[in-house]
This record gives structure tokens, sequence and C-alpha cells, in this order.
């Protein structure tokens, strides 16, 4: 875990790359700490964590979407991973966000006054025309799409990120997932071979007779998109984004999946991925797609939990109808309900 310290209230970090970023940057914290409106979601201010004495300069880069719906959770998200970090002040964090919105900016400047980041624009229109309708609305936003681009957006010094949902909460040393060796692949996360994989694709692909030999030359095996580390170097080298962009085009005339964003990503890297410990992302605690029904951890150790699914905790728990494992999540819930903001924050 970090270690617990304090700064004086307006000391602020400079990244070392400020002059260096892409002019899609939204901005970066170099003056005083700017206070949300009342309009914004309320965030109490997080402790502050400083590093170990083992840790060295090195940045760790973590990409994040930020969406008003779910800034509860990416919040608690960032929360947990300095908590549990013995090295919280090598971390360079990467928003995404559809839209510039200053309000967000100032919540979390003030939510955490010495957090290193970056807002970046993502445009939707790159993907507005290319997204076919899935089975749950929200898997259909545009921002769900983002983690295709990361390696069109992110700053030319950044060669590794940890992409990361924002329904999650980490309870390791997030450290431990950055050092996985990926062995000259592109991707790596927790992959699942007991799954049937055949229900990720329509019986349309597996009948049409070129598509479905996309897998004659691998094993493939389900993984989630919702935790991943990426190589970006080989991503923008060998055009990933751009044979991600093929399928999507295929699925607009050929309904050939129903998930959304994961099924372009399984049909590209499935079987051919760096496995990672499941204990980096115990994910579907969220329930299904339709209901979001309570459902209980996996066996095994945990290091990540991931809230996939319709349920998102924080939702639950305003609502009084909590699931047991939801109270896992509540003590990195830094949200502060008030009359203005308490319809805003959820």
């Amino acid at each position: 875990m970090g270690i617990w310290g304090s700064f004086p209230v307006f000391v602020l970090l400079v990244l070392p790359s400020l002059f260096a970023l892409p002019p899609s940057v939204v901005g970066i914290r170099v003056g005083m700490i700017r206070k949300p409106p009342s309009s914004a979601p309320i965030f109490r201010e997080a402790t502050s964590f400083v590093n170990g004495k083992q840790c060295g300069f090195r940045d760790i880069h973590i990409s994040m979407t930020l969406d008003a719906n779910y800034l509860r959770g990416t919040m608690a998200a960032v929360f947990s991973i300095l908590q549990h970090s013995t090295c919280p002040e090598n971390f360079v964090f990467h928003f995404l966000s559809a839209r510039h919105d200053p309000n967000i900016f100032a919540t979390i400047t003030s939510t955490f006054p010495y957090l290193k980041f970056n807002i970046y624009h993502f445009d939707s229109n790159r993907v507005r025309g290319k997204i076919s309708k899935s089975i749950r609305e929200a898997l259909d936003q545009p921002l769900n799409y983002a983690r295709i681009y990361l390696a069109d957006i992110l700053p030319w010094n950044v060669r590794r990120v940890i992409y990361l949902d924002s329904d999650i909460i980490v309870v390791d040393d997030i450290i431990k997932l950055w050092q996985v060796d990926l062995e000259e692949k592109v991707v790596g996360a927790p992959e699942y071979c007991h799954t049937n994989f055949t229900t990720y694709f329509t019986h349309s692909f597996w009948q049409d007779p070129v598509l479905s030999k996309t897998f004659d030359t691998r094993k493939p095996c389900y993984f989630n998109t919702g935790v991943m580390i990426l190589d970006v170097i080989k991503w923008k080298k060998e055009s990933y984004t751009q044979k991600v962009e093929q399928w999507m085009v295929i699925q607009k005339f050929k309904r050939i999946y129903h998930l959304g964003s994961l099924p372009p990503f399984l049909l590209i890297f499935a079987g051919n991925i760096k496995a990672v410990d499941h204990r980096w992302n115990q994910h579907g605690l969220g329930g299904d797609n339709f209901e979001g029904q309570c459902r209980s951890l996996h066996p095994g150790p945990i290091s990540l939990l991931h809230w996939s699914g319709k349920g998102k905790p924080w939702l639950r728990i305003d609502s009084r109808k909590p699931c047991p494992i939801d109270h896992i999540w509540a003590p990195y819930d830094l949200y502060r309900p008030t009359k203005t903001s308490a319809k805003i924050g959820q």
C-alpha cells in the first residue's frame, strides 16, 4: 500500500511531458486548484499518498474514460489504485472524454489535488457511423469504443498503458500488472478458455465459409476488454485500429455479433494475447446485460473487482438495494451527495 503523507494544499505537480502533449489534451493543472461549481458532482478530497523509498521515477500510465454517468465509478477506481500502490506518485492518468467539461476537470483536481493526469478529447464522429445496435444501450455509446483509438490519442512517449473500465476497484498493487511481460504480444489480459466461445458470435458468422475461418490458425479464448495492458507502439505499427474498424464495417452489413465493442477485439486477438492471472479481473459483478442480478465472487485470490454487466454498485447502493459484493466497493466511494448534485453524480 502507499505510504500516508501530506503536502501543502496548493503544491501542484507539473508533468514532465507538459511541453510535448498533442493538441487533443484539454488541460493540465498548472495553477491554483479550482473548485467545481455547485452544479457539479461533489466528492470529498482524497487522502494524499506518497512513494515508498524503493520507487524510482518511471511513469506508470493508466487510461480510463470520463463519462458523467460513470464519474462516481472513475473516482472510486482512481482512489483504490492510489491507496494500494507502493509508488502512487509514479502514476499518470490519461482520461478520454467525448466532450469538454470544465466541471469534471475541476472535480478531479479538487478531489485529487496531487494527481498527474491529462484529459484528451475523443471525437465521437470517428465511430458514430460504424456502431451497430447491441443488446444494451450503454454498450452503444461512442466513448465505449474510445479504447480502440488509444494509440492515436496518447502522447508519443507513452509506449505501454493499462486500460481500465470505470466500474472497477483495485485491491492490490497495480504495479504488479504493469510489470507483466507481454512476450511480444500486443494485448495482455486474463483469458477464459472454459467458456463457450461460439456464443459471442451469431449463427450467420459461423455459417459464413469465409468469416468463420478467422480462428482457423488459433485457439480462441474469451477475454474482457475492461482490463488490458496494451503495447501502444506495436498497436500503432501493426495498424490494429484499422483492423478493428474493418470488422465494425462488416458488422454493419452482416450482423455477426451482439456485444458492442468487445467482439471486434475477440476477432483479432482471441487466442493471441498474453494471458494474465485471473485475479486481475474478477468481472461480471454487475450481473448480466439485462437485469444486473447479484453475483458472488469467483473462487481464488482477487486483485481487481469489475462490475461489468448492467448493475453498477453506486446505483444499487443509492436505490437501497445493494448486492453483498457492493459493500466492498463502498469504502472507495468519495461521492458526497448534496441537494443540487444528488441526481448529477449518480
